[in-house]
């Protein structure tokens, strides 16, 4: 199992980060250590002083392919869920001043939380889903898939030029506006639509 994720793809998110917005999409990958499940509190690293959330619609894969089309992309997946695609901006920008990859900043340990996934059939139109993240009561991102660049049937078919695709593998597909830094006693609540999916603290 491999996490994919996707960078800036929505236009808002890349703005407030003084990013362009990508004509192709933007990947990186994290490693399966990364994965925090079951709503375990996510422990700060000693290592960064500003770890950023940035809450996402995550889709799974059901079954292997390679050269996927994108018309029949919407074959290899049947469940969504949200994430949390935490990042150490300082080392982010640090690395990206000198043009370094971004795997430190993006790929340490338990920098994925993951929800529980629901069957994609339980909504009736994948580009019109609310989704947002809650912080101590206080909402702090709120996006909706209609704003995605790069749909999920896209992402699939151009990973897949690249990648194989694998049943159980992750795509982080990208997060809205409204990123920001995280501190030890938060919590963090995340909704998809009216389902709270994610309930954690950071320590």
């Amino acid at each position: 199992m491999k996490i994919i994720a996707i960078g800036r793809n929505y236009a808002e998110h890349a703005h407030e980060l003084n990013n362009p917005v990508p004509t192709v999409p933007v990947i990186f990958l994290k490693p399966d250590t990364a994965l925090l499940r079951d709503n375990k509190p996510f422990y700060h690293p000693d290592f960064s002083e500003n770890i950023h959330h940035e809450v996402e619609i995550v889709i799974k894969i059901c079954k292997e392919g390679k050269h996927i089309s994108e018309k029949f992309a919407g074959n290899y997946f049947d469940e969504i869920g949200l994430g949390i695609d935490f990042t150490a901006r300082d080392i982010q920008q640090k690395h990206k001043e000198k043009g370094l990859p971004w795997e430190l900043a993006k790929a340490f340990d338990n920098s994925a939380p993951v929800s529980r996934f629901l069957p994609k059939n339980n909504f009736s139109n994948l580009y019109n889903l609310n989704f947002g993240l809650s912080i101590n009561n206080i909402s702090v991102q709120q996006g909706n898939t209609k704003d995605l660049i790069f749909s999920f049937e896209k992402i699939i078919a151009f990973v897949s030029q690249y990648i194989t695709l694998k049943k159980g593998d992750l795509i982080f597909t990208g997060t809205p506006k409204g990123v920001g830094k995280i501190h030890i006693g938060d919590h963090l609540e995340a909704y998809l639509e009216t389902e709270k999916l994610l309930d954690f603290y950071i320590k």
